[in-house]
Parts: C-alpha cells; structure tokens; sequence
C-alpha cells in the first residue's frame, strides 16, 4: 500500500517565474538587497544626470548654431607663466586635482568596509580639502574671466552664449562640488566621533550597505558622480 504524501502549501518565494516575482512584491519582500537610503541617492544622482545633461546638449546646440566668433578656450583659459603662456593649464590642475578626490574617497570606503574609523574619516577629510582646493581654483577663473569682460549676458571677444554657458554649467558644477565639501566634511567628523558606531546593521543588506559606516558609501556615490560629470565638461566645453 503506497504512502501518501503530505500536501506542501508553496511558500513565499518558493514559486518561480513571474508568479514568483508577484508573490516577493506581494509578501513585501527586499527584491535587490539595497537600503532606501543607497536608494534614494542613486534616484537623486539619476535625476542630477538630466540636469547635467540638458546643460551640456543646450551647449552643443548653441556652440553649433551660432553664427558669432566662438572664443578659443586654449586662449581664453590659458595662464602667463614666467612669460610664457600655457593654455589650460589651470584646468589641468583643477581636473587633476578631481580625479585625485575621487580616489582618496575610493580609499575611504574601503576603509569603512574594513571598519577603520580614523582611517576612514581622514581620507574623507583629504577629499574635502581636495575639493575646496578645486572650487578656490575655479574662483580664481571665474575672477579672470570676469575681468577680461566676460558675462553671463554678454563676450566682448566673441559670441555672447559663451559666457552664459561657461557660467551656468561650471557655476552648477561648482555648486555641487561646495556642496560635496560640506558633506564630507559633516560626515567625517561624525565617524571620527563614532557616531555611527552604534548602528545596525541592516538584515536585508549586505557588506556596508545598511551597517554603521553605510553614509561614508553614500557619500562616495555623490562624489564619484561629481567627478564623472566633471570629466564630460572638460571633455565638451574645454577641448571643443
């Protein structure tokens, strides 16, 4: 006489396909292991990327469109040093300094992997003063330009969009790096202080996603994003 088997009642996550799919969504269930907080930076930086996006595209419209004289950026950026003159040489620096940032901030998540908290918060620190270095050298550019006659509204030596353009975008992009230093700067004095020493870690996450040091990770997505879009300006507004 053959036994029966017990009936089994499929549990949550136990069905494939898409009818797997509507029951994880269903029973409110973590589909991709990352915290809200991760989340909503990553929503953040997707929704900056149109911004950027649409500055750079109206630049390039305007660039190829306009009938006026365009300025040379390897003149208009260029610096006098003992005599001679180098051009982009200023924005070399400030790019170099950037991307350096941007790896200092990479040693510091790693660090907050490895809990490392003095580690951690004076590699954050050595990316702010890197970023505070990049926007006093971009001050200095805006003051050059400015006394060389360049506006938002106007050029005295060639097309008029050219000094709203380098305003609007190098302007928001300095904004965000301000911003960043400030940031930084917060959140490596709370590590250094152990405020996040106490925090737990979140079961639905793993490495330091949702753990005690997950800001110092949030904080690198912003500054690696800041670094990315730095290198597109580069690339369309300075070597164009």
């Amino acid at each position: 006489m053959s036994e029966t088997q017990p009936s089994r009642t499929p549990t949550l996550g136990s069905q494939t396909g898409w009818t797997g799919v509507v029951n994880d969504y269903a029973g409110d269930r973590a589909a991709f292991h990352v915290s809200a907080n991760k989340t909503m930076m990553w929503i953040f930086l997707l929704s900056d990327t149109f911004v950027f996006g649409c500055f750079l595209v109206g630049y390039m419209s305007v660039r190829m469109t306009t009938t006026d004289i365009w300025p040379p950026t390897s003149e208009v950026f260029a610096l006098t040093i003992a005599g001679h003159s180098i051009p982009l040489i200023l924005i070399a620096i400030m790019t170099f300094v950037l991307i350096t940032s941007s790896g200092t901030m990479a040693m510091a998540v790693n660090c907050g992997y490895q809990g490392k908290r003095w580690s951690t918060a004076l590699l954050m620190l050595l990316t702010a003063l890197l970023g505070l270095a990049f926007v006093s050298m971009q001050a200095f550019e805006w003051s050059k330009l400015i006394a060389e006659g360049v506006r938002p509204w106007g050029n005295e030596e060639g097309a008029s969009q050219f000094g709203a353009a380098f305003f609007m975008i190098t302007g928001f992009h300095g904004l965000h790096v301000s911003v960043g230093v400030l940031y930084l700067t917060i959140v490596a004095i709370r590590v250094a202080l152990g405020k996040y020493d106490k925090k737990q870690v979140d079961p639905h996450a793993t490495g330091i996603q949702g753990g005690k040091y997950e800001i110092v990770e949030i904080t690198g997505l912003y500054w690696h994003f800041v670094d990315l879009v730095w290198v597109f300006i580069f690339a369309f507004f300075y070597l164009w």
